[in-house]
C-alpha cells in the first residue's frame, strides 16, 4: 500500500519516547537463558503490551527455563503471519547491575539491547501502529517469544516448527546488520558434545592403573578441526575441552564441545558423519570409552522464491523510507531457520541496527529504530501482496 511506510514512521516517531522507556525496562531485567525468573519477567512485560492490542496469550513452562509465550490475534481472511522473537539473552544474572541500559549520544547500550530486546519491542510498536491504522494485510498474527533461543532453542524447536507449519509468512526479529543488512539465508549449525570415560589413578603411586580421558579427547582436537574447509563455509571448532579433578590424578572423565557450521543441509550431514566416524574409532587406550550427543541443532535456511519476494517488498519499502537495505547470508543460526527449512517465506534481521552483538560493546543506533520498525510494520501490511 503506497505511503503506508511513511505514515507508520510518523506514528512511530511520535511514540519513540514511550518505546525507549519500555525498552529500558526490558534491558534492565537480567534474562540470561538460565535465569528463568528473569526471562519470565521479560515475557510478562511483552505479553501485557500484546494483550492491550487484543492478543490472547498462552504460556507453557519448560523445565529449567522461562515460559514459551504464544500470542494470537485473528483478523479475518488473509495470510497467516508468524513473528519470531526471544526473551533470553547470553548474559547471566547480575549483569544489569554492572552494565545497565544507557544512552550514549546517538546509541543505546545494555545487555540484550539489540539481541534482541530492541527487536521485540519494535515489533510490539509496529503492530500497535498497523492495527491502529486498520491497514493490516494479514488475516491472523501469531507472536512467539522463545525462552531458550541463545541455547539453540533445543526445548522449543518442536513448538516453533509446529507454529511455523501453520504460517504463510515468518518475520524474525534478530538485529539488523550495520548498514542495513537483513538476512535472507543462513547455514546449518551443529552442536556436539563428546564425552570420555577412563580410569583414575594416582600419578605417582600407580599411574599404569589409570586411563586418561583428557588424553583421549585432546588427541581428537586437531583431527576434528581439520574437517574445516572455510572456503566452502564448513567449519568444526572445539570450543570447550575440560576434564580431571586434581593435578596428581589421572583424569577419569572429560568432555569436549564442538561447534559445527555448514552452508547447506547436505554439507552439514556430511560434516556430522565425519565427526561420528572420528569419535567412533577405538581410543588410544581400550579402557577409555567415548560417547557423543547432539547433532545439527539448526537446519540450513535456504533462500527460496517466497523469501525473495519478501525481500523485494522490503527493498521497495526501504526506498520509500529512504533507509538502506542489503541482503546477508549468515553462518549463524536463528529460530527463523526452523521456519525457512519448512519452506515458509522468511525474512530475518528485522530489528534495529545493532553493533557488536553479544559483547559488552553491544549498541543500537537510535536513528534506526523508527525506520526499521516502520519497515517491519509495512511488511506486515504487504503480506497479502
Amino acid at each position: 500500500m503506497t505511503g503506508i511506510a511513511r505514515r507508520l514512521a510518523e506514528d512511530l516517531e511520535r511514540q519513540l519516547p514511550e518505546l525507549l522507556s519500555l525498552l529500558e525496562r526490558l534491558v534492565n531485567i537480567d534474562s540470561g537463558s538460565y535465569h528463568a525468573s528473569g526471562v519470565n519477567a521479560v515475557i510478562d512485560l511483552v505479553a501485557g503490551e500484546l494483550m492491550k492490542l487484543g492478543f490472547t496469550v498462552e504460556r507453557t513452562p519448560i523445565a529449567g527455563r522461562g515460559d514459551q509465550m504464544t500470542a494470537r490475534r485473528a483478523l479475518g481472511g488473509g495470510p497467516r503471519l508468524l513473528i519470531l522473537g526471544h526473551a533470553d539473552t547470553v548474559w547471566p544474572a547480575g549483569t544489569v547491575a554492572e552494565w545497565p541500559f544507557a544512552r550514549m549520544d546517538d546509541r543505546i547500550t545494555g545487555p540484550g539491547v539489540g539481541d534482541m530486546k530492541g527487536g521485540v519491542i519494535s515489533a510490539v510498536f509496529a503492530l500497535k501502529c498497523v492495527l491502529a491504522r486498520r491497514v493490516q494485510g494479514f488475516g491472523s498474527c501469531t507472536f512467539l517469544l522463545v525462552p531458550d533461543e541463545e541455547l539453540g532453542s533445543v526445548q522449543s524447536r518442536q513448538w516453533i516448527e509446529r507454529e511455523a507449519g501453520q504460517a504463510d509468512i515468518c518475520l524474525t526479529l534478530e538485529p539488523c546488520r550495520p548498514g542495513g543488512g537483513v538476512v535472507t539465508g543462513r547455514g546449518a549449525v551443529g552442536a556436539v558434545i563428546v564425552r570420555a570415560s577412563g580410569l583414575s589413578a594416582h600419578c605417582a603411586a600407580a599411574p599404569e592403573k589409570g586411563a586418561s580421558a583428557v588424553r583421549a579427547l585432546a588427541g581428537l582436537v586437531g583431527e576434528l578441526e581439520g574437517l574445516s574447509d572455510h572456503a566452502r563455509g564448513v567449519s568444526a571448532s572445539v570450543g570447550i575441552l575440560r576434564g580431571g579433578a586434581a593435578r596428581q590424578v589421572v583424569p577419569p572423565d572429560a568432555e569436549m564441545h564442538v561447534d559445527l557450521r555448514a552452508p547447506d543441509a547436505a554439507s552439514a550431514e556430511a560434516l556430522l558423519q565425519s565427526v561420528r566416524a572420528i569419535v567412533g574409532r577405538p581410543a588410544f587406550d581400550r579402557r577409555v570409552t567415548l560417547s557423543m550427543s547432539g547433532g545439527i541443532s539448526r537446519p540450513a535456511f535456504p533462500k527460496r522464491a517466497g523469501t525473495e519476494k519478501l525481500y523485494a517488498a522490503a527493498q521497495k519499502i526501504s526506498a520509500e523510507l529512504d533507509t538502506p537495505i542489503f541482503e546477508v547470508t549468515s553462518r549463524g543460526g536463528s529460530d527463523g531457520s526452523f521456519a525457512a527449512a519448512l519452506g515458509v517465506p522468511t525474512l530475518d534481521g528485522l530489528g534495529p541496527i545493532c553493533h557488536d552483538s553479544c559483547s559488552r560493546r553491544e549498541t543500537v543506533e537510535i536513528a534506526s529504530i523508527v525506520p526499521r520498525a516502520a519497515l517491519l510494520g509495512a511488511l506486515m501490511t504487504a503480506a497479502s501482496d
